[in-house]
């Protein structure tokens, strides 16, 4: 009987040591995607990044980097079969495999790898982003909106700037058009939206794509509040806000504008209607007294599905899909985009304060990125104190998630027949 090596014995540690020598790269990716992993979990565990995402994500992520393992004959990435001896130890792992597109292939790997099944079944045809909308939409008070439609949308539009100077930068990049409208919605600071026009127009990044734009959206709470001290001076974001003569807003109002809004939506931009009707009947929920319906979306789904959506994020976040080198694109392409949409919502911020005469405070501008609530309780909070802003960010906030459907819908119309027809 052979003795046992210890490399053998402990294959994570075998495939990172002949990484080394194989494809150093991968190997330094795998060390750096761990310690990364970790560091996103100590962030979010401090709040200093969104924790509901960071937390299952960094773990995920240190954990998928680390447990790769060897297999013979078998490619894991794949789920394909190869004859013995023609390839052997190919390394992967446990957790998912993205890029099965073979039928038996893929029904193979569904009984073996643990998340292959929600991948598969919730993730890559866009379930899991209805599910989080349908979630987020019993969370929203469509009141906020309709008391102010005119400043909400506005600020909204403004904020929309990243996902339109972007796209032609993306473009310019090297991207092809349907790569870089799917890069470019990361502007809209809204995860499923750009997962769901990631699978639209560049089905073979939406993987990096997504990735991307969760792990950024992640940084908008720890980031706008110095794009908002940069571009604020501390007098005006210690302006109050007028006190508004406004009547009550019934439910049976906000369940009528509701319903208006999903058809009309649906009826301009069919190819969003499945994410505009998860959110819009999430506010069909919560405005027609549904108290077990709106328990069930508004913590069981919306969580359940954001922990899911968070650990796959992790473990899609291997080093050889992560190293690919279009991915240094999506990286620098997706933190403009969310750079330039905060400074687009400041810029509509300062254009409501100088239309209301100099009595509407511009931080509320930043609540025009879609980032529900993230952004609403960053614009709360950047304000000086007894300021209370809230309500009109939550009225751009959601005018901000209408807007970012309405703008991905526009380019996915807009792309996806060029693409079919080329």
């Amino acid at each position: 009987m052979e003795s046992l090596n210890f490399l053998d014995l402990f294959q994570g540690i075998n495939t990172l040591v002949q990484g080394f020598s194989t494809d150093p790269k991968i190997a330094f990716g795998r060390i750096f995607l761990m310690v990364l992993g970790v560091v996103l979990l100590y962030l979010g565990r401090k709040g200093v990044l969104e924790a509901l995402l960071m937390i299952p994500m960094g773990l995920g992520m240190a954990t998928v980097n680390a447990g790769v393992m060897f297999f013979s004959a078998y490619d894991p990435a794949t789920g394909m079969n190869f004859a013995a001896g023609h390839v052997q130890q190919l390394p992967g792992t446990l957790f998912v495999a993205p890029l099965a597109s073979n039928t038996d292939a893929l029904m193979n790997i569904l009984q073996i790898d643990w998340l292959q099944p929600i991948y598969t079944f919730m993730f890559s045809n866009g379930l899991i982003a209805c599910f989080v909308f349908m979630g987020i939409g019993t969370l929203l008070d469509v009141g906020f909106v309709m008391a102010r439609p005119f400043q909400s949308m506005v600020i909204a539009l403004f904020a929309e700037l990243g996902t339109v100077v972007v796209f032609p930068i993306a473009v310019a990049m090297g991207l092809n058009p349907g790569q870089a409208a799917a890069v470019a919605t990361i502007g809209g600071a809204d995860g499923p939206m750009v997962l769901f026009t990631s699978l639209q127009l560049a089905r073979e990044l939406f993987v990096p794509i997504t990735v991307v734009a969760y792990l950024y959206l992640g940084l908008t709470y720890g980031g706008y509040p110095y794009l908002i001290k940069l571009l604020i001076p501390a007098k005006l974001r210690a302006l109050p806000m007028p006190v508004e003569k406004s009547r009550t807003i019934t439910s049976n109002e906000k369940l009528i504008f509701a319903v208006i809004a999903c058809i009309l939506l649906s009826l301009l931009f069919p190819v969003a209607s499945p994410l505009l009707l998860s959110l819009f009947v999430g506010v069909v929920i919560r405005e027609s007294n549904l108290p077990n319906f709106y328990e069930l979306f508004s913590n069981t789904v919306l969580y359940g599905s954001t922990f899911f959506l968070g650990l796959l994020l992790g473990v899609l976040c291997e080093a050889n899909t992560i190293l690919n080198p279009v991915v240094l694109k999506l990286l620098v392409l997706g933190i403009l985009a969310l750079l330039i949409s905060g400074i687009g919502g400041i810029l509509g911020g300062y254009a409501m304060y100088f239309w209301s005469g100099k009595k509407y405070n511009p931080v509320i501008g930043i609540a025009g990125v879609s980032c529900v609530p993230t952004t609403a309780k960053v614009a709360q909070k950047s304000v000086g104190p007894g300021v209370i802003i809230l309500p009109h960010a939550l009225g751009a906030n959601i005018s901000g998630v209408i807007t970012s459907a309405i703008f991905a819908a526009t380019l996915i119309a807009f792309l996806l027949p060029m693409m079919q027809r080329g």
